[in-house]
């Protein structure tokens, strides 16, 4: 691979990334303030029969949290179309190979999904006065409904390019075609990601309106009618404190579940994100560790951690259930010859190589006989064609180091979002005690505004660990853009580096303007308070 090659992917990949951090920076919020939004305008058309004041503070506290939604909305869709356009031109050659496959979910997504939030957004915003209140209530669900439901496209998109299945490779088109299109929709590792993202999504939503509410009470006496924002504000902070330990509690099922999906399908990802390059029965779970920087070569004599804190045999446990279960680390998925959790012998990586360039050979001679109208070699071709295609990726591959993502960034980002995880649990219980204790008053003492100055600090942890929650599901699946199918070195347009270059500065400034604008309008709005 040559130099010029080499740049084009580096480049095509740091100007996707770019463009997915950015998006991700937008859309775990849409999810979380929409659940909570719609929580507090249920309360207010519940209490409209029974307390006419605390029902119209539920009002005022959905408007505006749906205002906060309505901007943070905009910016979302404004990114989310340049990250699908990006498919098409700096990943022309992924489009084609399993765009049968991948371009059907984002096209639900676009025309259900989008549509249901394109036709309920303006109702929810301008028919306060203009329709009932459980019917505007309706729309309100509808369009939290209808962020879920894109949700869960995207990532079915998302989770098939993960853990491949419902397909069959087409040497006629050099396609692959969708077989079973359920076997795609309900890809259980996909229904994971779902309900793992948009709870984590939520535990965002949390944190931010707790933070939010926390900064609204720290400048009480700057907002007219005081007393009522007081309230208000305590009411939020309770509403966002409770979805955000649910969500947090319900990640960590989630987690758990994916653990066992990753540890089946990507046990390389498992490896980095625990620095696994030795593996065995019985093996600990990482929970504090400090990676070696003289750790060069998975299969040099240099201990892989400098110090860590283990809990013994618990990785095997939530890997395979069992604390006696055989975990491989980065070594052992290399050189192979473990059993698997199905039974099988796993294979080196010289094997899957060589494997995969059957394929390219048999397929090599498929085309060949095709040319020639000799349909019993093709038939011969085919079936080696389809015996090894799940190895087809590897044909493309000639050092064992190119299936190691990076260790570095895939065992921090996990192990920083895990304890952002648990801080947030510990955060959410104590704000809730405080507040069922009535000790969040609005004459608060010195305690309480270094209490409400760290919930507020906690707003950008929140997104830090959405992002560092995405890191580890796409960095720790590199080389792959389609697991064991496609490597990037494969998937990436024939463009100039150049070029992508010039075009990854002119999205950054854009993300960047945009990011301020955000921002910008946001605090204005939350100043104004309830």
């Amino acid at each position: 691979m040559t130099l010029l090659d080499t740049a084009l992917i580096d480049w095509s990949r740091a100007q996707f990334a770019l463009t997915a951090m950015f998006h991700w920076l937008i859309v775990p919020l849409t999810l979380g303030v929409s659940i909570i939004m719609s929580i507090a305008e249920t309360l207010y058309v519940v209490r409209s029969k029974r307390n006419l004041q605390e029902s119209e503070r539920w009002k005022k506290i959905a408007k505006f949290w749906m205002t906060l939604f309505g901007i943070n909305f905009v910016v979302g869709v404004a990114s989310g179309l340049i990250l699908e356009f990006e498919f098409g031109t700096n990943w022309s050659n992924y489009s084609w190979f399993v765009g049968d496959i991948f371009g059907a979910p984002l096209a639900i997504e676009g025309i259900i999904a989008f549509f249901i939030e394109a036709t309920f957004i303006p109702v929810m915003y301008l028919g306060w006065k203009k329709l009932n209140k459980k019917f505007h209530l309706a729309s309100t669900y509808l369009v939290t409904f209808g962020a879920l439901l894109s949700s869960y496209w995207i990532l079915v998109a998302n989770g098939w390019m993960q853990s491949p299945a419902g397909m069959t490779f087409n040497p006629d088109t050099m396609r692959n075609e969708m077989t079973d299109f359920w076997a795609v929709a309900l890809n259980p590792l996909a229904v994971n990601k779902f309900f793992h993202t948009v709870l984590s999504g939520w535990v965002l939503g949390g944190v931010f309106v707790v933070g939010v509410s926390a900064y609204l009470m720290l400048r009480i006496k700057r907002l007219d009618n005081s007393e009522e924002n007081f309230v208000m504000a305590r009411k939020s902070m309770f509403t966002g404190a409770i979805v955000g330990l649910a969500a947090t509690l319900l990640v960590c099922i989630t987690g758990h579940d994916s653990a066992k999906h990753v540890a089946r399908s990507q046990p390389m990802k498992l490896a980095a994100m625990e620095g696994l390059y030795e593996g065995g029965e019985s093996v600990g779970l990482t929970g504090f560790g400090i990676l070696n920087p003289n750790k060069v070569s998975y299969n040099d004599s240099i201990n892989p951690v400098i110090c860590k804190v283990a809990f013994p045999k618990m990785l095997s446990w939530l890997s395979f259930g069992s604390t006696n279960a055989y975990v491989p680390g980065i070594r052992n998925i290399i050189d192979g010859g473990y059993i698997m959790p199905d039974g099988r012998t796993a294979l080196s990586f010289s094997e899957k190589v060589e494997r995969g360039k059957m394929v390219n050979e048999a397929l090599k001679e498929y085309r060949n006989a095709l040319k020639a109208g000799d349909t019993d070699k093709m038939k011969v071709h085919k079936a080696e064609i389809d015996l090894y295609f799940p190895y087809f990726g590897y044909g493309y591959l000639d050092k064992p180091e190119q299936i190691i993502p990076s260790v570095p960034l895939t065992f921090y980002s996990f192990h920083i979002m895990v304890a952002l995880g648990i801080l947030f649990i510990i955060t959410f219980a104590i704000t809730l005690l405080l507040i069922y204790k009535r000790k969040l008053q609005i004459a608060g003492s010195t305690w309480q505004k270094w209490f409400l100055i760290l919930l507020v600090l906690c707003i950008p942890l929140g997104y830090i660990a959405g992002q560092a929650g995405w890191v580890v599901a796409e960095v720790g699946r590199q080389p792959w853009t389609v697991q064991d199918l496609l490597p990037v070195q494969a998937a990436i347009s024939a463009l100039d580096a150049g070029q992508v270059q010039t075009t990854f500065w002119i999205f950054a400034s854009v993300f960047i303007l945009l990011l301020a604008a955000e921002i910008t309008i946001m605090v204005r709005q939350i100043r104004k308070g309830f």
